[in-house]
C-alpha cells in the first residue's frame, strides 16, 4: 500500500511498510515460490468464503456481489505473470458500481527501473509481492464490503 506525504506543496509517494517487497530474479527461491502460492491459495479461499457469506445479503438489496481470483501467465517467476483478487458490486442489470482489486504477485521485465515488454540487453526480471499481511488484506476486504452494505444505491 502507498500513501502520500505533502512535501513543499507537492507529493511524494512512500511505502506504507518498511519491508521492501520487490525481488530481483537472483532472489527467486523455492521459499519465495511457496510464500506466493500460500498467499494466492489463502486469498482465493477467503474470496470464496466472502461470496458465500455476503452474496445473499447483497441480493436482498438488489445488488450483485462477485469476486474472483485471477492468474495471468504460467509460472510466478516468468515475466507477464500476475495474480490478484477482485471483489465488486454491480446492479442487477450488470452496471458495475465499484470494483476493488488487490495484486498479490507480479513478475515483469525491467530496464533502468521501468517495466518493459521486450527483452533488452541489460534488462532484468523483477517480482513484486503484496506488502500487506493476510490479516490486513482480509480486514481491507471486510471494510470494503461493510462500506457498500451501508450505502443505499436505490436513491
Amino acid at each position: 500500500m502507498l500513501f502520500f506525504i505533502e512535501v513543499n506543496q507537492g507529493y511524494r509517494i512512500e511505502k506504507r511498510s518498511d519491508k521492501e517487497m520487490k525481488y530481483d530474479q537472483k532472489e527467486f527461491s523455492d521459499e519465495l515460490l511457496k510464500e506466493i502460492r500460500n498467499i494466492e491459495t489463502t486469498l482465493k479461499d477467503n474470496i470464496n468464503s466472502l461470496l458465500l457469506k455476503y452474496k445473499p445479503i447483497f441480493n436482498t438489496k438488489n445488488l450483485v456481489f462477485d469476486g474472483e481470483f485471477h492468474i495471468q501467465g504460467d509460472h510466478p517467476f516468468t515475466p507477464q505473470y500476475v495474480s490478484s483478487i477482485s471483489i465488486g458490486i454491480s446492479e442487477e442489470k450488470e452496471e458495475l458500481i465499484d470494483l476493488h482489486t488487490i495484486k498479490i504477485w507480479e513478475c515483469y521485465r525491467s530496464f533502468l527501473g521501468m517495466p518493459i515488454s521486450k527483452r533488452i540487453p541489460g534488462s532484468k526480471i523483477v517480482g513484486e509481492l503484496l506488502d500487506e499481511t493476510l490479516d490486513e488484506v482480509k480486514e481491507e476486504l471486510k471494510d470494503y464490503i461493510a462500506d457498500h452494505l451501508l450505502n443505499d444505491y436505490n436513491q
